[in-house]
């Protein structure tokens, strides 16, 4: 259980920092949100994995499949997050 806690802690850490990486502009957030990022990320990934490939979750969280679904997701999560936060910003002004 704690090697399943620590993989998840690190494959979101590499899947939010690739993700903050690709996304232009700055994104005000510390490594632990990053990781977080990462973590949402992959259950984004898992889920429209699912829904587009019906992939079978019981093969494991640690497959390159997973591992590029993580990334995607992160992407998709940290794009939203900019998308809403520029928003909210513009209107205040």
């Amino acid at each position: 259980m704690l090697w399943t806690i620590l993989g998840l802690i690190l494959i979101g850490l590499i899947a939010g920092l690739i993700a903050r990486a690709v996304i232009p502009g700055k994104q005000s957030m510390g490594i632990l949100l990053t990781i977080v990022l990462g973590i949402i990320g992959s259950f984004v990934g898992g889920f429209l994995g699912f829904l587009i490939f019906g992939s079978d979750p019981n093969g494991g969280f640690l497959q390159p499949a997973g591992i590029i679904g993580s990334i995607l997701g992160s992407i998709i999560v940290l794009g939203l997050y900019v998308l809403f936060t520029r928003r909210r910003g513009v209107t205040r002004s």
